[in-house]
């Protein structure tokens, strides 16, 4: 059971859960290769009902897991999502069955650079075949048929979880009722591909790298938390850093750093290298800077085909997913008549502002759902 300490949380928790790995037997991707057995890690809250139409797929972010929510046997903390998933939450699990997996090319469970090669018996590490968010999705809708689910009642996620979504709305436009897009994008901009190519790059640099084929022993550790501090930098906004840490020493003597910044950062680095894969980043990283649909006129044409309601919400301080991008896929909608909310949220977080506890976020979410279950409009 969950130590005493999460007590303050456990409070409209779904409890104790556990990850579950299914195998099916092949996923043909889009690539044209092919990933067999497949597994997919994946965890369940809540209880389909007998029409199996109140189910809820949650997508995960670029780090993120299976675990969304509850806790894991002897966890002080619970999953990602916990704060919106459980019991009178806004993923209500008195209402909603919710379905969580971790995304193929991963490292907490799925088909990814970890798994065993049958040929070799050895892990694939960076022979993985590429993986494309496409591939994601459709890797999740094997899963959802797995259930027997035909229709979706929403797909949800923010930053790459949205990217899903997006990509839900347009490969499955008949298997989904609603869309929930927060902090993401149709596609990466020329800066968000630079940020994630510098943190590529560092882990490529790596004494330790050996072309993606380490040793858990011997991995490029430094070049991953340098990764990690990169992309750590520009998850929070320069208000809340500025809030947080201002120009304050680091307590104590943190390594050779001046900054309290400094030594968070690299708290966030090495605490990351225990818990990813280094060859995982790269795979995952590349899928988000691959995935495209379009913008502008080529972008409303692509989603000329949804069938879905829509909730898309923005974060005036996420200047890596920065408002304008999502505008523009409200825009696209609204071209083809697809109902569509769009809300911008001035929360100071930052790009992290779609994972932290928010009741106006909660409101909104559930307010969502709610209206949608009941036939309405938002």
């Amino acid at each position: 059971m969950p130590t005493s300490e999460t007590n303050e949380f456990f409070h409209g928790s779904v409890g104790v859960v556990q990850t579950k790995i299914i195998t099916f037997d092949s996923l043909t991707l889009e690539g044209g290769e092919t990933i067999t057995p497949l597994e997919i890690a994946y965890e369940t809250y809540g209880t389909l009902n007998e029409k199996k139409d109140n189910a809820i797929l949650v997508c995960h972010a670029l780090s993120g897991d299976a675990h969304a929510a509850g806790f894991h046997e002897g966890d002080k903390r619970p999953g990602w999502w916990d704060y919106y998933i459980g019991p009178g939450k806004a993923f209500d699990t008195n209402r909603y069955f919710i379905i969580s997996s971790n995304v193929i090319g991963g490292c907490k469970g799925s088909s990814g650079p970890l798994s065993t090669n049958g040929k070799t018996g050895k892990a694939f590490q960076s022979t993985f075949p590429f993986v494309s968010i496409g591939d994601m999705v459709n890797a999740q809708e094997k899963l959802i048929r797995h259930f027997g689910i035909h229709k979706l009642f929403a797909v949800a996620g923010g930053s790459m979880g949205g990217m899903q979504a997006l990509q839900w709305s347009v490969a499955y436009p008949d298997r989904l009722k609603n869309c929930i897009v927060m902090a993401s994008s149709s596609e990466h901009s020329a800066q968000q591909i630079a940020f994630n190519e510098v943190g590529r790059q560092a882990i490529l640099s790596d004494p330790n790298w050996n072309q993606g084929l380490y040793t858990q022993d011997k991995r490029p550790a430094k070049g991953l938390a340098l990764a990690r501090m990169m992309g750590h930098i520009t998850y929070l906004s320069d208000e809340m850093m500025r809030e947080k840490f201002g120009r304050k020493p680091p307590k104590g003597n943190i390594q050779s750093t001046d900054f309290a910044v400094g030594s968070y950062l690299i708290y966030q680095g090495e605490s990351f290298v225990d818990r990813f894969d280094a060859n995982s980043y790269i795979y995952v990283t590349k899928a988000l800077d691959h995935f495209s649909l379009g913008t502008g006129k080529e972008l409303t044409k692509v989603l000329a085909k949804v069938r879905c309601r829509f909730l898309v919400i923005a974060y005036t301080s996420d200047w890596l997913y920065p408002p304008y991008q999502s505008e523009e896929i409200v825009k696209s909608l609204e071209v083809n008549a697809v109902p569509v909310s769009f809300i911008e949220l001035n929360n100071p977080a930052g790009h992290d502002s779609f994972l932290l506890p928010s009741e106006e976020q909660d409101s909104i979410l559930r307010d969502f759902l709610s209206a949608t279950e009941d036939g309405g409009f938002f």
